[in-house]
């Protein structure tokens, strides 16, 4: 906790030397932190070009003790995370003398001005939307929650990766929770607050993802699906009281966005995304996006559904949430790659089996059926066959074909089995890339037969399984029993003994 008043260090200015960083500018003063633009004393260059930035706790006397509890948090966790969508940690003060944390400077503004252009293109929308999802499933990987997303949290790279940063409302499964060990009210920014968070859980990784929906309604409609409540009465109306469907707001919004926005909003954890990856997957591939009645709303429930939602919220407790870990165990993207045009019927019928036990196994997997139609590296290619039809289309549809036993053993439904036709001139870098981009957690795959073409040139599968990260399974067709030995005996059977 904070030392005592006659402890309390003096204010910092520029120039004054804290454990090795000289403070060169003070950037921003916020009502709980201050940030500075700081550097080594020593010369040491470790930032990369972009500058570290120093975080200091205001202390001023009087504050809210939670905001002093949050800067612990943050200083605990911030070393235990890595990667791309985090700053880099550098350093961290102890309170007796001055608490900091020194980290990774992100050189820009965050997406909060961005609200203020809003509505945005729903293109534009999916586009931060994915990015930003993509970085919270690179967070929950890391046992993390962040619960508080909002714009002012997220910053982008010069190579549009998502950065979220803030992370003193967060929680690691690993790691004591301070806050809720201190505190019994909810914690996070009204207007981004999920149910389970107004019901004191810190510690589901869809809460992040409910956030992330309440940003896309505002960005695709230039309004907050639950305005901006003050107190604990008006946060827990989002119990029972269904946004306006952003269809209703602007019309002119493919379903597809609605349905993904919907979905993200939905009350109960269970009924949302169930992994930041699986709705990054639809942000980036909209044209495979299964359409509900969430699609098609537009208007708000009526009276009698809301009475009946504020009755069931009066006295319910949220559900026990297992482990973040154990949570996106159970929803991991299986990516069935599936070569319609060229494999045997034998194949095919040997990896939708193959597709279908592992799916089976996951009851919250999403499947993503991809097939590649093969391009030209230059030149024009025909995109129509003999008789008109587009190639694309057939494609799709054999796609479809391919899966549909898959579909109807298993009754996936809400989204969970999608399909997308990629062109590309190379089958194998295609498929890396569609796995890499959408965090596919297992790709399962047909290997034709051994031929001296594929010898000599190599196969998709194994260029798939050498250059994939996450894991490769590789279905071949079955074997078949060879003809009898035409040194047997007629009328015997079984192995000929040895010599």
């Amino acid at each position: 906790m904070a030392p005592p008043p006659a402890a309390r260090p003096k204010p910092l200015e520029a120039g004054q030397v804290l454990d090795g960083f000289r403070l060169e500018e003070r950037l921003h003063q916020g009502g709980m932190a201050n940030l500075w633009r700081v550097s080594r004393v020593d010369g040491g260059d470790d930032d990369h070009g972009a500058g570290l930035l120093m975080k200091v706790p205001r202390i001023k006397g009087g504050e809210d003790p939670a905001t002093i509890v949050g800067f612990e948090v943050e200083q605990m966790l911030m070393p235990q995370l890595s990667g791309p969508h985090v700053p880099r940690f550098v350093a961290r003060g102890d309170w007796t003398r001055q608490a900091f944390i020194v980290m990774e400077r992100i050189p820009g503004d965050t997406l909060r001005p961005r609200l203020d252009d809003a509505p945005l293109p729903p293109e534009e929308v999916a586009d931060i939307g994915a990015r930003v999802a993509t970085a919270l499933a690179a967070l929950h990987r890391q046992h993390v929650v962040h619960l508080d997303i909002k714009p002012s949290n997220i910053m982008f790279r010069p190579d549009g990766t998502a950065v979220l940063v803030d992370f003193g409302l967060s929680r690691h499964e690993q790691l004591p929770d301070l806050l809720e060990e201190e505190f019994t009210l909810p914690m996070g920014t009204g207007p981004y607050m999920s149910p389970e968070q107004v019901q004191f859980v810190r510690n589901d990784p869809r809460s992040d993802l409910f956030a992330l929906g309440v940003m896309l309604y505002h960005l695709a409609t230039g309004e907050r699906p639950f305005g901006q409540p003050n107190s604990v009465r008006g946060l827990r109306r989002r119990l029972y009281v269904e946004p306006v469907p952003p269809r209703a707001i602007r019309p002119e919004l493919p379903k597809w966005l609605q349905e993904i926005i919907l979905h993200c909003l939905e009350v109960r954890p269970e009924r949302r995304y169930q992994s930041a990856a699986q709705l990054a997957l639809d942000l980036r591939e909209p044209g495979g996006v299964a359409l509900t009645a969430r699609a098609e709303r537009l208007q708000a429930s009526g009276a009698m559904r809301r009475l009946k939602r504020w009755f069931f919220a009066l006295g319910s407790e949220p559900a026990p949430v297992p482990p973040a870990g154990q949570q996106l165990a159970r929803s991991p993207i299986v990516m069935a790659a599936v070569d319609v045009g060229n494999a045997t019927p034998e194949l095919l019928a040997q990896l939708c089996e193959t597709v279908r036990r592992i799916v089976q196994t996951e009851a919250g997997a999403r499947l993503a059926c991809v097939s590649v139609m093969k391009v030209n590296r230059i030149g024009i290619d025909e995109l129509t066959d003999k008789q008109g039809q587009s190639l694309h289309v057939k494609q799709l549809i054999a796609l479809k074909h391919w899966a549909r036993p898959i579909s109807k053993a298993l009754d996936l439904e809400d989204g969970r089995l999608t399909f997308h036709v990629l062109e590309a001139p190379d089958a194998a870098g295609a498929i890396i890339d569609f796995a890499h981009r959408n965090g596919v957690d297992h790709i399962v795959m047909g290997a034709r037969g051994a031929s001296a073409l594929r010898r000599y040139l190599g196969s998709v599968s194994g260029q798939v399984v050498a250059e994939s990260d996450c894991t490769v399974t590789v279905v071949r067709e079955p074997a078949i029993s060879p003809p009898p030995s035409t040194g047997a005996r007629p009328g015997r059977s079984g192995p000929r003994p040895a010599r």
